[in-house]
């Protein structure tokens, strides 16, 4: 287990405002009492709670570069043009699934300031974002890490909190009447990140979902908030969107009045390869110091307190692989020295298998009606340029629904029931989005959202900037397979609805897309398996990033 960076380090000033450093040259020290490896979702927290004390100083190190200016973040519509090979994407590719026959599918992962807050990760359907949707999970899934952990502070009522203090809630940009569209009372007022529900009316689809629920209660009941921690049902979307544009962790966390801060330094463009001074403290190895590549050369920048990790599900395990942290036996094969022997690292990985379903429509009440249409399309991109309003202020889609399967399915035949408990969903499935082809068409995506299948992330060779070999596990238990079978026949159920009569046209489908883990209660280091929460993970990165910055004041004492 690690403890935390232990260098004796000389007490110093740092003196300007503080600002978003594009060059390591124009860094006025490379020492600092914390140093957060990444400046995504979770990274951009931690470093402003610390920061709230003048006395602590902070570097964030962000391998991507900034979000400033860059359009496909900032307008919630274009969340799709990410998933394109780009300078915002690490662009990686699996190893071959054999869930998927052996196939290997792109793997999108953010390389930007904001990380996945400020990306997009479809159509893999993975371990950040999700576009812009927020979504908290059940109380069951966080009643289960507590009783995991041992630690009451992970429970629904302890986390709840957190959640409230990342979150703004935001009316909509169309100033609709939201009464019976979400629950004020389970919502923050006052955190840096917007929340708010769907912006632009897209009423014909709305009301036949909503119709739905009203024909086929016992299988499709609607739900007020899936954020009150009981999220099964039909609910009214809500994203991470606010102004009309994308609310991340850098434009709210990093936000002007916090990166004025003169103690918050965050430099781009920096990819870390691995950490380095090795300490030692009561019999426990640490670390000093994080090196990192800017352009060709390489640097080290030193903590005198702790280094913060938050790189994502990739970078995180490749970064402690190359550290020497990991299976001795995997790192040997490779040339790499063992500071600590933990054959956790990198195991496990966890994902949401995706499948999407579309149907052709009798109705220009679609996306494509603006996609396929240059000038409805220029005259929504106007509207959004002068009043940030109009369909661009939304990403794609108008309600969730969190289902669970059926106490009799198949699936439970081949693995017992993974979700953490009955008021946590095995599924979820939302209508609209653009689904491609000339037409008109509603897209129901399906996700898996409580896996069976598990995967790993290793290392590829000993060069410490070499992508890591990713393997989702995508499919690889029967169950996921089975549940994402059943799954599509809801859809099909939910679509027998009278309200979907004359509406609904053909359907076209295409699909997209061990006993131990890294880190204690405390976000140190140590064994136990990861489960990912039933839903979007954006919003549980947001309330676990406060906590891990209230626990790191703590051993501090700040």
């Amino acid at each position: 287990m690690f403890s935390p960076a232990f260098i004796t380090l000389a007490l110093f000033g740092v003196v300007g405002l503080c600002k978003v450093y594009e060059d390591v040259a124009d860094l006025p020290t490379l020492r600092y009492d914390f140093v957060v490896v990444g400046g995504g979702t979770a990274g951009n927290v931690v470093a402003n709670r610390l920061t709230e004390n003048p006395n602590v100083s902070v570097l964030v190190l962000e391998a991507g570069p900034s979000n400033e200016g860059v359009l496909d973040s900032e307008v919630p519509f274009f969340m799709a043009n990410l998933l394109t090979a780009n300078a915002y994407n690490w662009n990686y590719t699996t190893t071959p699934q054999s869930g998927l026959n052996g196939r290997t599918i792109g793997y999108g992962s953010a390389h930007i300031l904001g990380g996945g807050s400020a990306h997009s990760k479809y159509p893999v359907r993975t371990h950040i974002t999700d576009g812009m949707v927020y979504s908290r999970g059940a109380q069951d899934d966080f009643d289960r890490y507590a009783a995991l952990t041992g630690d009451e502070g992970w429970s629904w009522k302890q986390i709840l909190p957190y959640f409230l203090k990342s979150e703004k809630w935001t009316p909509p940009e169309d100033q609709h009447d939201t009464q019976g569209q979400f629950d004020p009372s389970v919502h923050g007022r006052d955190g840096p990140i917007s929340v708010s529900l769907t912006g632009f009316p897209w009423s014909e689809l709305e009301g036949r979902v909503i119709q739905t629920t009203k024909e086929l209660p016992d299988d499709f009941p609607f739900n007020l908030d899936m954020n009150s921690g009981q999220p099964l049902g039909i609910v009214y979307m809500q994203s991470t969107i606010g102004g009309g544009e994308r609310s991340t962790s850098a434009t709210g966390y990093l936000a002007p009045k916090f990166i004025q801060r003169p103690n918050l330094h965050v430099l781009l463009h920096a990819q870390v390869s691995k950490l380095v001074n090795v300490t030692q403290h009561q019999g426990k190895p640490g670390f000093g110091g994080v090196q990192f590549r800017y352009g060709t050369s390489l640097f080290v920048a030193e903590a005198s307190k702790e280094i913060i990790l938050s790189a994502g599900s990739i970078g995180t395990p490749q970064i402690l692989l190359n550290s020497g942290v990991g299976d001795h036996t995997a790192l040997e094969a490779l040339g790499l020295p063992t500071v600590l022997d933990l054959p956790s690292v990198g195991q496990n990985a966890s994902d949401h298998g995706f499948v999407g379903a579309d149907w052709a429509v009798n109705s220009n009440q679609t996306i494509e009606s603006i996609t396929q249409n240059t000038t409805r399309f220029d005259q929504a991109f106007e509207q959004w340029n002068t009043s940030r309003t109009g369909p661009f202020v939304d990403a794609l889609g108008t309600h969730i629904a969190w289902l669970r399967l059926a106490a009799d399915s198949p699936a439970f035949e081949t693995h017992a029931d993974p979700s953490p408990g009955p008021g946590a969903p095995t599924s979820s499935k939302y209508p609209g989005g653009i689904t491609g082809g000339v037409g008109h068409f509603v897209g129901f995506a399906l996700a898996m959202v409580s896996p069976v299948s598990r995967g790993s992330v290793t290392l590829s060779s000993s060069d410490p900037f070499a992508t890591p070999l990713i393997d989702p596990g995508l499919l690889a238990d029967d169950f996921d397979m089975i549940a994402l079978t059943e799954g599509v026949a809801l859809i099909q159920k939910f679509l027998t609805a009278a309200a979907w009569n004359g509406y609904m046209a053909r359907r076209r489908m295409s699909p997209r897309g061990a006993q131990h883990g890294v880190v204690d209660p405390d976000l140190t280091s140590r064994v136990l398996r990861p489960i990912v929460p039933g839903a979007h993970t954006q919003a549980a990165t947001y309330a676990v990033a406060e906590r891990g910055a209230d626990l790191v004041k703590k051993r501090w004492t700040l």
